[in-house]
């Protein structure tokens, strides 16, 4: 039976009638702001920052805004299916968490937290390769739920072999591998502050309990901390990986191989030349390359590059129900959803996952409703107008 998302909303307002209001904004644009008067200045600038002086996320948030949506009447709407087909798996809604490293210094319950609240609700966890819980435990805390794990492709083929062999001895079923992070962009928030977590340990776990990572260490982690730093900091990526490099994942992962940071159309053609199963349209939330193209700019002529070749997915820049609508409309299959959980596990754990989740597909289900469609699958490009620029 399909889940009524929209109900959040009486919920919501039946609790008001005993005087409880919701702890979290339902406006989620507002969660940052929120984040940025009660966090540190460190954490909420690693998680908020980009890439430069921001113009890559200003340009995400401002391509989401110049589609405009066209609502439709007198549809039957009555009885809404969010779910969806995504990758051979069967979604209550078009949407996952994306993969975001070192939880723990926005909260001390960290991955785990915002993994069991996207287990409660039905939606898939990416669990970064940076992570500050190793994926064992992560995958403890979500049960039989779907889980997929993200890939930072480094230097040394063994730790990544090794990665690979324990995600799946894990129950995560989907790989999706970053592209777009060899080398740290460039990011003055972070470097203001001479803010580094990786520096510390924190989002390290996952390599700091690897039997390969752990081979290339002269002495244990907790009598040597710094090697074992130096030594993570020296394979975390990877700038030599060229297209042909991708056989070695093909041939260590028997699931889908989702490729993430694909902005230009012949990277999709390659990403299918190359046997992957999809692409992520993404600019890492702008943090990667100041200056570069919108990804929902970008979405389009990737969509029509992939043809039926391969899923595609998208994020950057999403932070509404909206938002989600105008990325499916342009042609992606689901979207994953970044800095909102984070804000929500920053201000309330998972409880403000929770809440993150459920506003944003309520807020979607709605958005759907309300523009005459029953399904994600009735969206089309025609059900926006592009405003100019």
């Amino acid at each position: 039976m399909a889940k009524h998302w929209a109900d959040f909303q009486y919920e919501i307002y039946l609790n008001g009638m005993a005087g409880t209001v919701p702890r979290l904004p339902t406006d989620l644009t507002r969660l940052e702001e929120l984040t940025e008067r009660r966090l540190g200045p460190g954490p909420v600038g690693y998680v908020s920052g980009g890439a430069g002086d921001g113009s890559t996320m200003r340009a995400n948030r401002a391509a989401l805004a110049r589609h405009r949506i066209v609502p439709r009447m007198l549809r039957d709407v009555g009885e809404r299916d969010l779910a969806v087909r995504v990758l051979g798996r069967s979604l209550p809604a078009p949407l996952a968490l994306a993969p975001v490293g070192v939880l723990s210094i926005m909260h001390p319950d960290a991955e785990p937290a915002a993994a069991r609240a996207a287990a409660a609700q039905g939606v898939p966890f990416i669990l970064s390769s940076a992570s500050s819980t190793p994926l064992e435990q992560v995958a403890e805390a979500m049960g039989d739920a779907e889980r997929w794990f993200q890939l930072y492709w480094g230097r040394d083929r063994e730790v990544t072999r090794s990665f690979l062999q324990r995600a799946r001895a894990n129950g995560f079923s989907v790989l999706v591998v970053t592209l777009d992070t060899p080398l740290l962009s460039w990011r003055p928030r972070d470097l203001d502050q001479a803010y580094l977590p990786f520096l510390n340990g924190v989002g390290t776990a996952n390599y700091f309990t690897d039997p390969a990572f752990l081979a290339g260490l002269a002495k244990p982690v907790h009598e040597d901390p710094n090697a074992a730093v130096l030594h993570f900091l020296g394979l975390f990526g990877d700038p030599g990986h060229t297209w042909p490099d991708l056989a070695f994942l093909r041939e260590h992962w028997d699931g889908p191989i989702v490729l993430k940071g694909v902005l230009h159309p012949d990277d999709a053609r390659l990403a299918a030349d190359a046997g992957m199963d999809g692409v992520v349209v993404s600019n890492h939330g702008g943090r990667q390359v100041a200056g570069s193209v919108a990804a929902a700019d970008a979405l389009p002529r990737v969509v029509a590059a992939a043809g039926d070749r391969l899923t595609v997915l998208f994020d950057s820049g999403v932070r509404t129900g909206d938002d989600v609508f105008k990325a499916l409309a342009l042609g992606a299959r689901a979207v994953l959803l970044g800095r909102p959980y984070v804000y929500g596990l920053g201000l309330d754990g998972q409880a403000g996952v929770d809440h993150v989740i459920r506003a944003l597909l309520a807020e979607f289900d709605l958005t759907l409703a309300l523009s005459g469609h029953a399904t994600p699958a009735a969206i089309t490009a025609a059900d926006l107008v592009e405003e100019p620029a």
